[in-house]
């Protein structure tokens, strides 16, 4: 039986010395020889490759052994208010949470750490958060980046910040970053720009009981921001909701014929609708029109046979107004053939004209007075 026993800890390593499971020291780089009859001694070795120490003996090592714990490692106590970042050799390597407790070895990197004060200050300065906004670039992980929130607002939009539920201020275009300890926080983006809303497939029944259903499209923009969402908890879906209140309106109160004759009549009415209701919200309409009134089956037929018969009625009218344009020409001609003889033989060469246009040859007996004779026996006749 051997009585003495060689422990070997490596120079990136600590080791810890227990005998039959108890605490006894820690041991540095070497060759560590030990009597142990009983075998009883064990060692346990940690790479300084990872820093933190999370052990069972910690809490042990903290309350009953301070001289080793100020020895052996860095102390890394955060209140409940504060935040942490450490660093290793100068560079960010961790996010430590409010009250936080660990224990990191000493020995191979320097170990810093700087506190921020939470009841103070939420927004992260610019220059951590351009480090954060960019871990794939970094030489190394960076541990507990869920602990901040990271927000970019794009050009033309803002953003809006809320604090625990409370709209705290607009965000305009660039990099933000917020811690989430001991509050809850969100950023909402908002497009600045004029922007299309579509209401489509709109069943809405008419003054008379018929069903349409229509498409609507509306332009608009946020004129307040902070002003809607003070007000409204969805501003978009407020607006939605109150172009459909107003497109029933408009469609509701008024009969079929009336809507088809002047389809402007509904967008003057959703739109002095929309602007009563919109006042004050934050949101503007700029524009709005009906796309499409789409109306069923059976009475699309109906109102083809409609226009139909309509049409075939003014054809009738027209076609009767020239056969009286035409009756009244000729008894005004004929009054004045009747007085005056030069222009009846007029008449006469036009209609001999007319009749050697379709002959392709004549043959005159008599002279021509007796075809122009015979000509008028023929209309006698």
């Amino acid at each position: 039986m051997k009585l003495l026993k060689r422990f070997i800890v490596k120079k990136n390593e600590r080791g810890l010395l227990f005998c039959e499971g108890d605490f006894v020291s820690i041991l540095e780089p070497g060759v560590h020889k030990r009597f142990d009859l009983h075998n009883r001694l064990t060692v346990e070795t940690f790479s300084l490759n990872t820093s933190l120490f999370e052990h069972r003996l910690a809490g042990y090592l903290r309350q009953s052994e301070p001289a080793l714990v100020e020895q052996y490692f860095e102390r890394m106590d955060l209140a409940e208010n504060e935040a942490g970042l450490r660093f290793e050799d100068g560079a960010l390597v961790e996010l430590l949470a409010p009250g936080s407790r660990q224990l990191y070895w000493k020995g191979q990197s320097a170990q810093t750490l700087q506190r921020i004060d939470l009841s103070q200050a939420y927004r992260l300065d610019t220059a951590l958060v351009a480090q954060l906004n960019q871990p794939k670039l970094r030489g190394r992980s960076l541990a507990g980046l869920d602990a901040v929130l990271l927000a970019a607002v794009p050009a033309f939009h803002v953003g809006v910040l809320k604090v625990d539920g409370v709209v705290e201020q607009l965000l305009g275009a660039g990099q933000y970053g917020f811690w989430r300890f001991n509050r809850q926080v969100s950023v909402e983006l908002v497009d600045m720009r004029i922007q299309a809303m579509e209401i489509s497939g709109q069943e809405i029944l008419t003054r008379d009981k018929v069903s349409l259903r229509l498409n609507l499209a509306a332009n608009w923009r946020y004129s307040d921001v902070l002003g809607a969402f003070a007000q409204l908890s969805k501003p978009l879906e407020h607006l939605y909701r109150e172009v459909q209140f107003g497109l029933r309106a408009a469609v509701g109160t008024r009969t079929l014929d009336e809507l088809l004759e002047n389809k402007q009549l509904i967008d003057d009415s959703v739109s002095q609708y929309l602007q009563e209701k919109l006042a004050g919200s934050g949101i503007e309409v700029s524009g709005l029109g009906v796309r499409d009134i789409i109306l069923p089956g059976e009475m699309k037929t109906l109102l083809a046979q409609v226009v139909e018969a309509e049409k075939a009625a003014q054809a009738n009218v027209i076609r009767r107004r020239e056969e009286t344009s035409a009756t009244r020409s000729l008894l005004n001609t004929a009054k004045v053939m009747e007085d005056n003889p030069t222009a009846l033989r007029l008449k006469e060469l036009e209609t001999l004209e007319r009749v050697a246009e379709r002959i392709d040859r004549i043959s005159v007996f008599g002279g021509l007075d007796q075809v122009l004779n015979g000509l008028v026996s023929i209309k006698a006749g």
